[in-house]
């Protein structure tokens, strides 16, 4: 039986019982639970496999719920909210002291962001408190842009996917800390650098750090698919060097030709960035599936959304 619904109330019911509901937002699907349960918080740990060290983040329905979350907003930071919200930048501020340590892995600060999509937005505004909501995946794995993503991995372990439908956006959140009250990039992601200069100037980029990352998505290896993946900026070559093997090609603008290819995906054939992001998961899923030896993935234009694209990729695959 499919755990697959669109009923709020329902939504509503799990998440009040302290049990865990999958979520949809423009970027990917959320594995979410009261942020003031011990209880749910744990789950969501549990059921991912993901390690205590790697923090979580808030979603609330609106700016006026920040201050229920966090203690302080440095001047960028109300710029960047009041710019993106509700959208794909989540900001990292010091945290009120209600919000559980285990939330911020034992920080003083907190990822907190509004997400754009009505299903969830108007789940979060009938609820008595914000939900904690990581990417509905197991650690490491390729991250869910559909809701029958998330009922393939979680099944027997959740009770119910809210279904919105297929992730607009495509790829996570773009993740902003402060140093004082500058702002840095700790994780790339669905709003572009370019768009975030224009609000705050210019911006430095800090996306790695495998112990005690400051915000969720900095870890080395990622959203990986379970067939060995490379990045290349040579389809090519890669499939001469791998013409012995069951290949899949994930292009960005142009089919490759070649007979040892097996399965391939084009993410835009007009180069659209936008569009590359928004199908680069569900791509990776389909890949997969196919009981391939090797997939190989085309490194995309370094700007823009493309930067975060490869950011992913990178952190998918092997480096050869």
């Amino acid at each position: 039986m499919s755990i697959i619904s669109k009923d709020i109330s329902k939504a509503i019911a799990i998440l009040n019982s302290e049990e865990l509901v999958a979520i949809p937002t423009e970027t990917v699907y959320g594995l979410a639970g009261n942020v003031f349960s011990e209880k749910a918080i744990k789950r969501i740990f549990e059921t991912k496999k993901r390690p205590f060290f790697n923090p979580l983040i808030v979603h609330i329905p609106s700016i006026e719920a920040l201050p229920n979350i966090v203690s302080y907003v440095p001047d960028k930071a109300k710029l960047l909210a009041d710019a993106f919200w509700p959208g794909p930048l989540t900001l990292v501020l010091p945290k009120q002291s209600t919000i559980p340590d285990v939330i911020t892995a034992g920080k003083d600060t907190v990822a907190v962001r509004i997400p754009n999509h009505p299903v969830t937005l108007e789940l979060l505004n009938q609820l008595d408190f914000p939900l904690a909501a990581p990417s509905a995946n197991p650690f490491g794995s390729i991250s869910p842009t559909t809701a029958q993503h998330v009922e393939s991995y979680f099944k027997d372990d959740i009770k119910m996917v809210l279904d919105g439908g297929s992730c607009l956006r495509g790829i996570e959140s773009t993740i902003i800390g402060f140093e004082g009250d500058q702002p840095i990039i700790f994780r790339l992601g669905s709003t572009s650098i370019e768009s975030i200069e224009s609000i705050v100037g210019p911006i430095q980029i800090k996306n790695k750090k495998d112990i005690a990352p400051n915000a969720p998505g900095m870890l080395d290896r990622h959203y990986a698919p379970s067939t060995q993946t490379i990045l290349v900026e040579n389809i090519s070559k890669a499939i001469e060097k791998h013409s012995n093997k069951r290949i899949g090609v994930l292009a960005f603008q142009y089919p490759e030709k070649h007979d040892a290819i097996t399965f391939q995906i084009v993410l835009s054939e007009t180069k659209d960035l936008q569009e590359a992001a928004s199908k680069l998961y569900d791509a990776l899923h389909q890949l997969d599936k196919q009981d391939l030896d090797v997939i190989i993935t085309e490194r995309l234009p370094d700007f823009g959304l493309g930067k975060s694209i490869n950011d992913r990729l990178q952190r998918a695959t092997v480096q050869l």
